[in-house]
């Protein structure tokens, strides 16, 4: 007996994969989510530290990377952090904003992932774990078939929501990759974004004497259009990290480029403040007068290169000069990253020129369609992403 056509089919059980599986099944689709983990929404479950950075309330198509920086435009003005806040307030979860309009649960992430189970249990969207697909194809009635080991699901749409290469332990896989390369669409190369940065030579030694410690900054790649942010930079035994980092990481190329930190962010930048105390006779030692604006470690890291430890007053006003450029404007060309392990989301992916905004339906390849973190399009840290997942999901979950 063949096996019933679900009118959606969708691969992978993730933020964006729930909110499609809502929004078709809420519309009378019968739906059906296949996911390869155990359980449904484990990124979800791990993301802001458990709390589930669910939304930014200031999601806009400015706060994200793509190559064509429209393409999210549509999908993100029909859902807005609005939206997916009234499902969190009529689910009775309670939240905060941290900073910078980013939303967090009070509890637990436990209760976003519980919210879109329960809903799509009202919207009747089955979701089966544990799946494995294999081959897909789809026929010339336009039906796609898809195997999971000697099970064979029909679908007249197929969404994957598969995510990137990120998270690979917690289901992220290259499926999206591979089914957008059989139906003929393009990629942009997938690669970490915002992830930690390694460093070598004698920057990485002191990056690891400080490794612990964090530092208010203003971080921006090189790259041209870049944007700078203001966050904190955090200094690991391998290199760099911290909000500043990861956001600035995204903005690097694949290979090469540099990032610039001013670490003295609230000063303005005639002040020359060393240059004035040097003029005053400052007996303090150098690393102390540097200590009033830095942590003290960090203002011995950079005092030691202008050799031992002696009063302000005597170090040539040419030095201290250099320094203050220094700290303004600190320029690393890190030694590469630390990886899709690391990393929080995947830059690149399907390219966008090959997908319909409105819908998410790639073109040349009717009823199928790409949502998530597969498409290239990578918002920046702080609730960007899940903003994204749930905009294309319910794109594409009202386009059947």
């Amino acid at each position: 007996m063949p096996a019933a056509i679900d009118d959606v089919l969708i691969l992978g059980a993730g933020a964006a994969g729930l909110m499609c599986a809502i929004a078709a099944g809420r519309r009378g689709r019968t739906v059906r989510v296949l996911e390869r983990a155990e359980r449904p929404g484990k990124k979800i479950l791990i993301s802001g530290g458990g709390r589930c950075n669910f939304t930014n309330i200031h999601a806009g198509p400015d706060h994200y990377l793509s190559g064509q920086p429209g393409f999210c435009h549509s999908a993100l003005a029909r859902f807005r952090p609005r939206d997916f806040i009234a499902l969190v307030e009529r689910h009775g979860i309670a939240y905060h904003e941290k900073k910078l309009g980013q939303l967090f649960c009070d509890g637990s992430s436990r209760e976003i992932v519980s919210m879109l189970l329960a809903e799509c249990a009202s919207a009747n969207a089955r979701i089966e774990t544990h799946i494995e697909t294999g081959e897909i194809s789809r026929d010339a009635a336009g039906v796609f078939h898809v195997r999971a080991g000697a099970r064979e699901y029909l679908s007249r749409a197929l969404v994957v929501a598969a995510g990137g290469l990120s998270f690979a332990k917690l289901g992220g896989s290259d499926i999206a990759y591979r089914l957008a390369r059989q139906f003929g669409l393009r990629i942009v190369a997938p690669r970490p974004g915002l992830v930690p940065l390694l460093i070598d030579g004698d920057t990485g030694n002191m990056c690891e004497e400080l490794s612990g410690v964090s530092i208010d900054c203003r971080a921006h790649s090189r790259e041209r259009g870049a944007r700078a942010f203001r966050e904190n930079l955090l200094f690991t035994h391998r290199g760099l990290s911290g909000p500043a980092v990861l956001q600035a990481s995204s903005y690097l190329p694949e290979a090469g480029g540099e990032i610039e930190f001013d670490l003295l962010p609230d000063a303005a930048a005639e002040e020359a403040w060393l240059a004035a105390r040097h003029r005053a006779g400052e007996s303090t030692h150098l690393a102390k007068v540097l200590a009033e604006r830095l942590p003290i470690r960090v203002a011995e890291a950079f005092a030691r290169p202008l050799g031992a430890p002696r009063p302000l007053r005597q170090y040539p006003l040419k030095s201290l000069a250099a320094l203050d450029r220094t700290l303004r404007q600190w320029i690393l060309r890190p030694a590469g990253n630390e990886g899709y392990a690391k990393a929080e989301v995947t830059l690149g992916g399907i390219d966008t020129r090959d997908l319909q905004s409105r819908t998410m339906e790639a073109r040349g390849a009717a009823g199928l369609y790409f949502i998530g973190e597969a498409v290239d399009v990578t918002g920046h840290l702080g609730g960007f992403n899940f903003q994204w997942a749930w905009a294309s999901g319910h794109a594409a979950g009202e386009a059947f």
